[in-house]
């Protein structure tokens, strides 16, 4: 075979925006996109097609997700848009106390502590059973294949493998971690770029949510599996707390940016900051998107967006502000009035009181869906059940052990949630799905490639092209490698910290389909900085 680095590019290239009609499928792994496709062409519907594409990144891209993970959904169908809220809470039997009691003085990265209720599999049954056509069994069928008999990694999945196995082999000593190893390390180490990998056991728990409608992980043998394994390790989650499960359907919230809806899934998510951005960001003119002044406005209305998120997001009932108040012209123009020429150093207002996949689907018949999932931190919390291929997540880390604060961990309660997707329209007409996924950065990419699409008319592979920031704390921004050196150099001296990163991974990975309301054609862009597809038909 020729010898070649699957990961060198010396040089540049390009990707063109994606046209189909019938059906399309972007999202961060080529054969997930496939998968999907595959299934609208066996007659299913842009749900079954996210189904089916979020199944099968399982098992495709385990170092972003997992069978234990979470999961967000902004559907459209008939006119209507819906939300679909499928986070976990909490298990009963945990409370700051009880962890301080064990020795903890904040909640742990890894490990037993931070496992939440997993949603996915729910919000999978309860999609396919509300909006979906085919059966459960047809549409998990491309992941459970995928699962039995193997496939070659990507080459972006093989250097985020190798970078967790890297880690975790150094920091994962405890017992409760050998069934990671087992599962993803089977040969002791992490497979390489196109190496065949599989898991017999993804499969069979894949195909027993099939045939139960996900019944088995909530209140069947997986519950069971799962419970006892827990147990075994004096863990806090139990099949009471997953038999108690069930994923919420949401009204999503918005707001109107220069006459398109932005909308996002309401708290316990972020995508409340990203509003709160765009929000403040309309107040101003923008007419060059290379511009030292762009840029400046845009991190200082998103650090003042994330501080008031940091601050009061949770799950929305824990809230002891409205999502209303946090979105209303006031407040929006009393935290625009502190945006100066100089970068400010942010903390939270006081309103009125009152490392994830994504994938985007559409059909021909205008259905269209935003759906991303996630285990958090990449692998998630390193625990996987043995036999069930099951990696839980570790979204519980977000939690505070201030008693004081809104996000505080509570028994049953949802934690403060990365994960959002994104969708646009305008008037009464669907424009289409959007996201970009990567930790606190989602809320950053989704304003970015929404000012990149309604302010600067960039087409959506362009909007997903661009230079991206990010900012992470205090006056600290990263930016990535092709962003322009003499802006992040006026950026310095306007007072920013400005931190250049060798890897652009770092800076989310998007997916965008848009719809023209006149033609039904539609137009994908996917992701420069994954192993990103648009599949379409």
């Amino acid at each position: 075979m020729v010898s070649y680095d699957a990961l060198n590019y010396p040089y540049a290239s390009r990707r063109n925006v994606v046209y189909g009609k019938k059906g399309m499928v972007a999202t961060s792994q080529p054969l997930a996109a496939q998968a999907g496709l595959d299934i609208m062409k066996q007659g299913g519907n842009a749900i079954d097609a996210a189904i089916a594409t979020a199944a099968a990144l399982t098992v495709l891209e385990p170092t972003s997700n997992g069978i234990g993970s979470d999961a967000f959904a902004l559907v459209w169908v008939d006119g209507e848009i819906h939300g679909l809220n499928g986070s976990g809470y909490a298990p009963q039997n945990i409370s700051v106390e009880k962890l301080k009691e064990a020795g903890y003085e904040e909640m742990p990265t890894f490990g037993k502590v931070p496992v939440t209720v997993p949603g996915t599999p729910a919000a999978w049954a309860e999609l396919s059973e509300r909006f979906g056509k085919l059966p459960l069994t047809d549409v998990l069928a491309p992941a459970i294949e995928y699962a039995e008999e193997g496939y070659p990694l990507s080459p972006t999945l093989a250097f985020h493998w190798k970078a967790a196995y890297n880690k975790f082999k150094e920091t994962f000593k405890d017992d409760i971690f050998q069934n990671w190893f087992n599962t993803f390390a089977p040969d002791g180490r992490s497979p390489e770029v196109g190496e065949m990998w599989k898991s017999p056991d993804h499969a069979r728990t894949l195909r027993e949510i099939a045939e139960t409608k996900a019944e088995s992980f909530y209140r069947g043998q997986l519950a069971d599996e799962i419970d006892a394994f827990f147990k075994e390790h004096d863990g806090y989650l139990t099949k009471e707390d997953l038999a108690a499960y069930k994923p919420e359907w949401v009204d999503p919230i918005k707001v109107n940016y220069r006459g398109y809806d932005v909308w996002e899934i309401p708290p316990n998510g972020q995508g409340l900051i990203a509003l709160m951005a765009l929000n403040m960001l309309e107040g101003y003119e923008f007419t060059d998107r290379e511009n030292v002044d762009t840029y400046h406005k845009q991190i200082e209305a998103m650090k003042l967006a994330f501080t008031d998120g940091l601050e009061y997001i949770t799950q929305e009932d824990h809230m002891n502000v409205s999502v209303e108040d946090l979105l209303s012209d006031e407040y929006a123009e009393q935290r625009r009035a502190l945006i100066g020429d100089e970068a400010l150093q942010p903390e939270p207002g006081e309103p009125p009181r009152g490392g994830t996949v994504y994938l985007s689907t559409a059909d021909g018949e205008g259905n269209m869906v935003s759906f991303i999932q996630s285990n958090y931190m990449g692998f998630g919390s390193g625990v996987v059940v043995p036999g069930t291929g099951i990696a839980m997540q570790n979204r519980g880390h977000t939690f505070s052990f201030d008693e004081h604060h809104a996000n505080v961990l509570k028994p049953g309660k949802q934690t403060f949630h990365t994960i959002i997707p994104g969708f646009l329209s305008k008037g009464d007409q669907p424009v289409g799905p959007f996201g970009v996924m990567g930790g606190f950065m989602q809320p950053q990419g989704h304003a970015q490639v929404v000012m990149n699409t309604v302010d600067f008319h960039l087409n959506p592979q362009a909007a997903l092209d661009a230079p991206r920031w990010q900012w992470v704390q205090n006056k600290v921004v990263k930016v990535e490698p092709t962003f322009p050196d003499h802006i992040a150099q006026a950026l310095q001296r306007k007072g920013h910290h400005i931190q250049r990163t060798l890897y652009p991974n770092e800076f989310g990975r998007g997916q965008i389909i848009w719809r023209d309301p006149k033609t039904g054609v539609l137009c994908g862009g996917t992701e420069p900085r994954t192993d990103g597809e648009v599949a379409a038909w």
